[in-house]
């Protein structure tokens, strides 16, 4: 069981996108607490790429507020988004596949000793501390210095949800970690995805897979078409009525009736 809820780490309220003439976003609610996961479901189209840039400080939102720790923002990028304590682990992971787990753990943050013509990479303390940081998330590699593209899809994206709570994340952005992955591999992601929950991050897990979302999130807000088509808790909503919104609901039942054809009683004789 989650301890009760908190201040929201991140908020958003009503919070819409525009580009040019194009409603990408509009009037989008969220919060973001310390120790929950929140579930964003949608199709493609629905908005969630447009949410993950705005949260993640790729693009600034035209209207409604944004709030980290109850402070309005207006984020100018994904530095500013990770000195806020959120990192964004995107489908398309930013790895270097011939290089080994633990310089991708560390890529663009390596620690180094000695100074001026003497600095060299502290490959010791980088392959301890990435070790480390897997186990406390009980991530059990096998070698640390094996090229990161030797893993599996569910493996490399434990990593990365591992790196940003290592490099101080407190709200994790999941970018459809388990839609290229089978069945077994979705689920390792997933355990990992509830083990950043239990570590008291506060996750948004973005989907169109409302079985997954279902197993760990604790709150549900569907997109459609840019707005929102929903917004529940786990205790109010159970899996078959979250797919049931997810995939259109009401909407699939009038196209079954408009696609139902009566078949004639009597063709009027052989066709030609």
């Amino acid at each position: 069981m989650n301890e009760p809820s908190t201040a929201p780490l991140v908020e958003l309220e009503g919070v819409g996108k525009r580009y040019g003439n194009v409603t990408a976003l509009d009037d989008v609610s969220l919060a973001v607490r310390p120790g929950e996961i929140t579930c964003v479901l949608g199709d493609n189209g629905a908005g969630k790429s447009t949410l993950i840039k705005i949260i993640s400080g790729l693009h600034r939102h035209d209207s409604g507020t944004f709030r980290i720790d109850g402070v309005e923002v207006r984020l100018a990028s994904p530095r500013e988004a990770l000195d806020r304590g959120i990192a964004t682990v995107y489908q398309d992971l930013a790895v270097v596949p011939l290089m080994p787990v633990w310089r991708n753990f560390f890529l663009g943050s390596e620690p180094v000793l000695g100074r001026g013509p003497l600095r060299r990479l502290d490959t010791a303390a980088m392959r301890r501390t990435t070790r480390e940081a897997l186990r406390r998330m009980g991530i059990d590699l096998r070698d640390v210095d094996q090229p990161i593209g030797t893993l599996s899809g569910g493996e490399r994206q434990s990593v990365a949800i591992a790196r940003a709570i290592h490099f101080g994340a407190r709200v994790v952005v999941l970018d459809e970690p388990t839609a290229a992955l089978g069945v077994k591999q979705a689920g390792v992601v997933l355990k990992y995805v509830a083990a950043a929950r239990d570590e008291g991050l506060g996750v948004v897990l973005i989907t169109h897979n409302p079985h997954h979302a279902h197993l760990v999130g604790d709150r549900f807000v569907l997109l459609k078409r840019g707005a929102m088509a929903g917004s529940h808790t786990r205790e109010a909503i159970g899996l078959d009525e979250l797919t049931r919104q997810m995939a259109g609901g009401s909407e699939l039942e009038q196209l079954s009736h408009e696609l139902a054809r009566t078949r004639p009683s009597d063709p009027g004789g052989e066709a030609p």
